[in-house]
């Protein structure tokens, strides 16, 4: 990596203007699109009401406006910060309390619109820049080149993007891996006596040893801290740390060194502040099992591969066109390629000590996710979150590529990838365009098709909506309660028994109703009830008299 240097002027220049637009585009249209399935459930967490008080004050039965819904989206007096903490507590506990108890705060003092929710996150992913600055140069030991490089295919990663303007903790779970790596890599650095410089070596008063000391502990206290956090912001961050601990143990042959010693230590340390989480979570074992549980949906091999393959495009292009439309393969071949040969460069010309980092948060967390998925018919690893610290390995891969190749000696193969680089950046530029005007994304999930429910409910006169609170439903009314006019009515039913309708409505819709409900209905009212949206997974049927 020697001949790696400074980057030239034009690249500086470019590198600059791609951090702008990045930080532009996470700041754009951030109540554009639709409020999710899942971040309808951010904000009752921070309201510090529970899915059973939800149930209980309208699925009752009753018909409600869209108002009825506003209690649990915002702050209530009645509610504090207690009560966030024992609703994740009760009915959440997979999903750790840091992001919420920090939403809770934030909202206290910005308010609880779309908007000011999801500004926290946006704040949040300015952090991620000096952290994969401080990670890159603690793991290349490089000029400038390969940060910044880093800077600019973060800035407009469609993924980075993407979770910057969601009202989850994700953003919060990149940034704690991101701090917990570095630091874990700078506490290594200084426990190796190969890389400690000559002026530390050459200080014999007591004072040089004392500060030299200090700034060991004040290191491995920062990889202590930070692995916590990471922890109380995600469960999944165990893999992270599994990662980090195979690495450790290979950098000392897996003997008992004092480095691996003090590591242990330090890894504990986090551990055990997260104990008390992990108490919550044997206290409420079985709702835990509840939240983890697979989908029942199931995909074929090779469905889930070809998922896979087009998320991992997304790390650097994403204009949402889903696994059905052909434009998706050609680019999601050229990236898979790119990202192939990106690891293949890094393990053949770093030392194991750079690429093998790389490599186990590559591999460490995404493996115990996949192979269950693929051998047992699950569909986990189709959502983006789950492979995080993946992606984030990747990208650290690819970055290494260009940095390498944009200042090789032959002059044709530099100008190549130095297109092959631009044409990345343009790549992720055009997807934040994409996507600042978008009003959902496939992201989104179950609710990617809300805004177009939405306008179908809205064009009625006086329309009904009915729904139940079971399986995704409960979220999704939620998410359309902020979609819908003011006209709408809500009847929101406590059980699965068949409802009765009540009169005064031109349109009565049913949110994806079981099938069970539909032969009740159409059996009991002598109505024909007709799929106008969706499919098998989540859909919308409309009432009609025969």
């Amino acid at each position: 990596m020697r001949h790696i240097k400074l980057a030239p002027n034009w690249l500086r220049f470019l590198i600059v203007v791609v951090l702008v637009v990045g930080v532009f585009f996470r700041f754009f249209n951030l109540e554009s699109k639709v409020y999710g399935h899942d971040e309808t459930y951010t904000s009752l967490r921070v309201s510090g009401y529970t899915k059973t008080e939800v149930r209980r004050q309208i699925f009752n039965g009753r018909v409600v406006d869209r108002e009825a819904f506003a209690k649990f989206q915002r702050i209530n007096p009645e509610k504090n910060l207690g009560d966030t903490l024992k609703s994740l507590a009760i009915e959440d506990p997979h999903h750790p309390p840091l992001y919420y108890v920090i939403a809770r705060l934030w909202a206290q003092i910005f308010g609880t619109s779309v908007t000011a929710i999801r500004s926290l996150s946006v704040i949040i992913s300015l952090l991620v820049f000096p952290c994969v600055f401080w990670l890159c140069r603690e793991l290349f030991n490089v000029p400038l080149s390969v940060p910044f490089l880093a800077i600019a295919l973060v800035a407009v990663s469609p993924i980075h993007l993407i979770y910057a303007q969601q009202a989850r903790e994700y953003i919060l779970w990149i940034v704690t891996i991101l701090i917990s790596s570095a630091s874990l890599l700078r506490a290594l650095r200084l426990e190796s006596k190969r890389q400690v410089s000559d002026a530390w070596r050459q200080a014999a008063s007591p004072l040089g040893g004392a500060a030299q000391m200090r700034l060991r502990t004040a290191t491995w206290g920062i990889y202590t801290l930070t692995l916590a956090l990471s922890l109380y912001t995600s469960l999944l961050s165990g893999f992270v740390a599994a990662a980090h601990g195979i690495y450790v143990m290979t950098r000392t042959r897996f003997r008992w060194t004092k480095t691996a010693k003090i590591y242990t230590i330090a890894a504990l340390s986090g551990f055990l502040v997260f104990t008390p989480w992990i108490l919550v979570i044997l206290t409420n074992l079985l709702q835990f099992h509840r939240g983890i549980a697979e989908t029942t949906q199931k995909f074929s091999p090779f469905t889930l591969i070809q998922s896979w393959l087009l998320k991992l495009s997304h790390i650097f292009v994403d204009f949402d066109f889903g696994l059905e439309n052909p434009l998706s393969y050609p680019m999601t071949y050229i990236f898979l390629i790119i990202v192939g040969y990106s690891i293949y460069f890094l393990c053949r010309t770093t030392h194991p000590k750079i690429w093998l980092l790389i490599v186990l948060l590559i591999a460490v967390p995404a493996l115990p996710l996949m192979l269950p998925d693929l051998f047992f018919g699950g569909t986990r690893t189709t959502a983006e979150q789950y492979l995080i610290p993946s992606y984030l390995g990747i990208q650290l891969a690819v970055t290494y590529l260009f940095a390498y190749q944009l200042y090789d000696g032959i002059f044709t193969l530099r100008r190549i990838w130095q297109i092959i680089f631009v044409l990345v950046i343009v790549c992720g530029i055009f997807s934040c365009i994409v996507s600042s005007q978008a009003e959902t994304w496939l992201s989104k999930g179950v609710s990617s098709g809300n805004p177009q429910v939405a306008r179908m409910i809205n064009q009625a006169s006086r329309p009904l909506l009915m729904s139940d609170s079971f399986g995704m439903n409960y979220g999704n009314v939620f998410s359309l309660s902020y979609l819908v006019e003011a006209k709408v009515r809500f009847l929101l039913m406590k059980d699965k028994n068949i409802p009765k309708i009540p009169k005064g409505f031109t349109d009565v819709f049913l949110l994806n109703p079981s099938s069970t409900l539909r032969q009740g209905i159409e059996k009991k009212y002598k109505y024909k009830i007709q799929r106008v949206y969706g499919n098998q997974s989540y859909s919308v049927w409309k009432i009609a008299k025969i």
